[in-house]
């Protein structure tokens, strides 16, 4: 090493330009890096990947001309890129002077970065390995989770310039969409900046603040609550090698994961495809990232750097498809008309027991799971009434607020059969403190649907979790009828009110 480091600060100081080299653990050089007179660019180190341990395994040694500390650049560099270690070997009168060495602090140190003191660098001793391996052995253990968790960790982003409680709620909502989709919530970061910034959101420095901290916390995945631009997607992924994605891509994601039926596979890889388009752009590098995790699988998973072309073709194709599959929605639609069959939909946002009423109901067996969006397909059932009369009752995707447009769109065709319905269900998860705002997402939609007018019943759900004091005053102020889907006895005054808007009699079933 002694040679090593006379050899690149006489030669730094014949180019006039910094020197850095890369250096693995097992002292392979893997860089020679020329830099300018204040500083060196680090190339891309895509053969030492983040994650599969707490630091990345590659140190960097550089020359410093004016035998200077370490740089805000270089601890940024360090912090941002996980080096094992990062030196600066000051030059004077092209010979190596003083050392300057920084390394990473476990998480929860009352430092993110130990600075060590400068000394001359003949006298500098430090077992490498041993440090570096036992920092790195104490950062694993302070993770908040189990090493063998193989689920993408995520830190959750707000920025916007909403009141505080409101960006509170939504990443709440936020917490619940990433459980559905299997991921880990490490921690959550809101920001209300003055001014959002259109190339990264917040400020850089903040932005590089989030992404070391989530680095700190063993984080694999950055998820904004905010959609997210495609130059917005290509610059914040510049800044960092974690997966980047946006509230819609979690959505899209968790769509499909969970569409089996023909329509729900065909609609979803539409809204997937038609979502990326306008993010395949250049070498695609922060987008490419995603392959095979969140935001890239499903029905829609294939390379994101194909030709732009191929996509749209088969986007065309999809468009076709779904037009295929909607006539021959219309011909099933056909046959309930002529049986003169009344179909009652039950409507909701996410996650309110739409399944579990369709089957306690019906006496049926659709899937149900206490996640947001368990269910994507729609299910129909029979269900009888005194006097040999039955009803279709259907279950249809769940409702969220601001839902993806893409997602929107191509799953229009599905929820437009709501205008076959005689008669709406609107079941509100009365337990969930964002009831009211969750009733007001679903009104919107029904809006942009044209259901605005369409006869509805209001059902609160999961009375089993609220006080009973509190029901009461609820229903009274909405008008609603409560119920719990889990239990049958509490269906009488719901198959009334059915009845009543359907056939304008008061008899019921006898659960």
């Amino acid at each position: 090493m002694p040679e090593l480091a006379r050899y690149i600060t006489d030669l730094s100081s014949e180019l006039g330009r910094q020197i850095g080299i890369l250096i693995t653990r097992d002292g392979k050089i893997t860089h020679v890096i020329l830099g300018d007179a204040k500083s060196v660019f680090i190339p891309g180190l895509e053969d030492f990947p983040l994650g599969k341990r707490a630091l990345r395994g590659i140190r960097l040694v550089h020359t410093h001309l004016k035998n200077e500390p370490l740089t805000q650049d270089d601890l940024t560099d360090l912090a941002l890129l996980r080096l094992d270690m990062v030196a600066a070997i000051g030059v004077r009168d092209s010979l190596p002077d003083n050392i300057y060495v920084a390394h990473l602090m476990p998480q929860g140190s009352e430092k993110n970065i130990e600075v060590l003191s400068p000394v001359n660098f003949h006298r500098f001793d430090l077992d490498f390995m041993s440090t570096v391996e036992s920092l790195e052995d104490e950062m694993e253990r302070r993770m908040v989770f189990d090493q063998r968790d193989l689920r993408e960790k995520a830190i959750l982003i707000s920025v916007s310039k909403k009141p505080k409680y409101e960006q509170e709620d939504s990443l709440e909502e936020m917490k619940e969409l990433a459980f559905s989709s299997n991921v880990l919530v490490l921690d959550t970061v809101i920001q209300r900046p003055k001014d959002i910034n259109p190339k990264y959101l917040m400020g850089e420095g903040k932005l590089k603040d989030v992404i070391i901290n989530a680095l700190n916390k063993g984080a694999t995945l950055l998820i904004f609550d905010q959609d997210l631009n495609p130059s917005q997607v290509k610059e914040i992924g510049a800044l960092t090698e974690l997966k980047v994605i946006d509230r819609s891509q979690l959505i899209l994601d968790i769509f499909a994961r969970r569409a089996h039926s023909r329509d729900g596979k065909v609609q979803v890889e539409l809204a997937q495809l038609k979502y990326r388009l306008p993010r395949l752009t250049g070498k695609g590098t922060a987008m490419s990232r995603l392959m095979g995790g969140i935001g890239g699988r499903g029905p829609g998973e294939m390379k994101l750097e194909i030709d732009r072309r191929r996509v749209r073709d088969r986007i065309t194709l999809l468009e076709k498809e779904l037009k295929s599959l909607g006539e021959a929605r219309k011909q099933r639609k056909q046959r309930r008309v002529e049986k003169r069959i009344p179909i009652v939909s039950i409507i909701g946002y996410t996650n309110a027991g739409k399944s579990t009423l369709l089957n306690s109901l019906t006496r049926s067996g659709v899937f149900v799971e206490d996640k947001m969006f368990a269910t994507l397909d729609t299910a129909s059932r029979r269900l009888r009434f005194p006097k040999e009369r039955d009803v279709i009752i259907t279950d249809t995707v769940g409702f969220i607020r601001d839902l993806p447009k893409d997602l929107m769109t191509a799953f229009k065709s599905t929820l437009e059969e709501l205008q076959d319905a005689d008669l709406l269900l609107h079941l509100v998860d009365i337990s969930n403190p964002r009831f009211e705002q969750q009733m007001e997402s679903v009104e919107n939609i029904l809006r942009e649907l044209n259901l605005s007018d369409k006869k509805r019943i209001i059902v609160f759900n999961k009375t089993d979790k609220v006080a009973e004091e509190e029901i009461e005053n609820i229903a009274r102020r909405f008008n609603a009828v409560c119920i719990s889907a889990l239990s049958q006895s509490t269906f009488n005054p719901l198959l009334d009110a059915i009845e009543k808007n359907i056939w304008d009699v008061s008899n019921h079933l006898t659960w």
